[in-house]
């Protein structure tokens, strides 16, 4: 887990700054059928919400937890993140990531077990899910910077 910690500060240290510095043109550029650069940052967030709300509540709900799954594309929509300003978007999905960062540093090695059922009925745990979230960030980060 500790690998997954440092990986995941790292990418919000080398971002944090970095994602508002990108031109407005650039990150609102869109493709039909696929989310801006904005809209990425988006999605960002809400996975935040959505997962720093799973991270914390298997700590205290019945078990095994049940993953619920959302919208995306809703989200990204309702929210509308391709008009809100990028020091907006940058500063709301770093302080959700940082929060995050704090509840995977303290969570209890015997949580890292807690199985997850996902809504395909497979299982995994607390653990598998933290580090695919990181691993989730990343793919998208590079994303943002290609």
């Amino acid at each position: 887990m500790q690998n997954a910690i440092l990986k995941f500060e790292q990418l919000l240290n080398d971002n944090a700054h970095y994602i508002p510095t990108i031109k407005k043109e650039v990150l609102e550029a869109k493709n039909p059928g696929k989310w801006s650069k904005k809209e990425i940052l988006g999605h960002l967030i809400d996975s935040a919400i959505h997962n720093l709300v799973r991270f914390t509540e298997i700590n205290y709900t019945e078990k095994p937890y049940r993953h619920r799954p959302y919208n995306q594309m809703d989200l990204v929509n309702l929210n509308q993140y391709q008009q809100t300003e990028i020091q907006e978007l940058t500063q709301l999905w770093l302080s959700i990531n940082r929060q995050i960062v704090r509840v995977m540093k303290t969570v209890d090695e015997k949580a890292l077990d807690y199985k997850i059922i996902l809504s395909d009925e497979s299982v995994i745990d607390l653990r598998f899910l933290m580090t695919d979230y990181v691993d989730h960030l990343e793919h998208h980060i590079n994303q943002i910077k290609s």
